[in-house]
């Protein structure tokens, strides 16, 4: 998937979409990356003097991963539905990633209960594991009436 199928998906958008490419996505599995240039808006604050992508984000990177996932091949109606965290586990932090890294994000689908998911992801940065986690979500219809 490329930005543009990424963009039909998910309501994300810049400077707050952090997937940049699905590589490959299946039943249950997803493997996508994120390009971190020194541009990114959160290295301004985060730390000027040494730039590292906050790790709430390698998580709502994980998220959003998780996300397109269900969305893709989990969802009959992805055009009317939208996914929404209700939690995050065991969310270990492992390395700084800083720019020039690019971020891979394997999430995988733990089981689903009918409107209620819960995911694992790791996130790399070459052959090194920089964040893992569990987490859950709930599919919510896009506008509540």
């Amino acid at each position: 998937m490329n930005i543009a199928d990424i963009k039909k998906l998910i309501p994300h958008r810049y400077p707050f979409l952090l997937v940049d490419r699905v590589l490959e996505v299946e039943e249950g599995r997803i493997l996508s990356l994120k390009n971190l240039t020194v541009n990114e808006e959160f290295f301004n604050g985060h730390f000027p003097d040494r730039p590292m992508m906050p790790g709430v984000l390698q998580v709502e990177a994980m998220a959003q991963s998780g996300c397109l996932m269900m969305m893709h091949s989990h969802i009959d109606d992805p055009e009317e539905s939208l996914m929404v965290f209700t939690g995050i586990n065991k969310a270990k932090f492992r390395k700084s990633v800083v720019p020039g890294d690019q971020l891979i994000m394997e999430v995988t689908l733990v089981n689903q209960r009918r409107n209620f998911i819960n995911m694992e992801g790791t996130a790399t940065v070459g052959d090194e594991v920089v964040c893992e986690l569990e987490a859950s979500a709930a599919i919510v219809p896009k506008e509540e009436e």
